[in-house]
């Protein structure tokens, strides 16, 4: 009971609000001195409480000769209801947000920390794609974007990518990075977007995540050609033999196995 008050206050409601109406949902019809008792709100309070869910649209009311009853608003017209006021105010926020804001292409190194905010970002970086994408995916993080990812299939745009775990992309030009690799290079929680040449994010997502977010012109075409090299590194082992390989140092050997992998 106590997420769900929790969860009716985040959504605007008071305190007091929240236990009348759950109070409701358990019991009704029901009187104001009735509610008092069942949800805990002093008598004080509790028509003032259920004054404000009335106007509101949260509760009904029916005036009769010895008192006035109450009954709640069934969950899914008030969440419905909630849910449409929402998506108007957001839809003109925006819009209205959108009007002031200026976005700059500019050389300073931005950071952001966070799972949600980091994928957040990641997910509007894909969305704004034009062109091509240059990407360095871990499991994790090709779940989270998944649909995303289809998403620039869909529109046509070049996905570039070099996985370093076990899922797959349908898509694109793919390669796997050698396991072994990724552990020696710490690319294991990594999760690295290049989008249309213009802006990357490099996030470190082993414990804490946070993301390195820059449009800094010389970072991004690094960024750009670390995955360019990658994927044309394993171009190339596609198309030498055995004996080239064997030739390499031992670890270099470990590293083409894994390619294989």
């Amino acid at each position: 009971m106590d997420h769900l008050l929790t969860n009716l206050t985040q959504i605007g409601f008071t305190e007091y609000e929240a236990k009348v109406y759950l109070a409701l949902l358990h019991e009704c019809p029901a009187t104001g001195y009735q509610l008092s008792k069942k949800s805990g709100v002093p008598r004080s309070m509790v028509y003032e409480a259920l004054g404000r869910l009335a106007v509101r649209g949260a509760v009904l009311e029916s005036v009769e000769a010895r008192a006035t009853l109450y009954r709640p608003l069934p969950p899914d017209v008030l969440l419905d209801r909630y849910q449409e006021e929402q998506n108007r105010l957001t839809t003109g926020l925006r819009e209205e947000l959108e009007k002031i804001y200026q976005d700059t292409d500019e050389d300073r190194v931005w950071s952001i920390s966070g799972r949600r905010a980091t994928f957040l970002y990641a997910t509007q970086m894909l969305r704004e794609a034009h062109a091509e994408i240059f990407a360095v995916l871990n499991d994790d993080a090709l779940g989270s974007l998944e649909n995303e990812f289809q998403g620039l299939c869909q529109r046509g745009v070049a996905i570039n990518a070099l996985l370093t775990g076990t899922s797959n992309l349908a898509c694109g030009q793919i390669a796997r990075h050698p396991p072994i690799e990724s552990e020696i290079q710490q690319l294991t929680g990594t999760l690295l977007i290049v989008q249309d040449n213009q802006k990357v994010l490099i996030a470190s997502t082993n414990h804490e995540t946070v993301a390195t977010i820059t449009a800094n012109r010389n970072l991004v075409l690094i960024a750009r050609q670390f995955v360019w090299m990658e994927l044309f590194a394993q171009r190339i082992y596609t198309r030498l033999g055995p004996d080239f390989v064997q030739q390499l140092d031992v670890e270099d050997q470990k590293i083409f196995a894994g390619l294989k992998e």
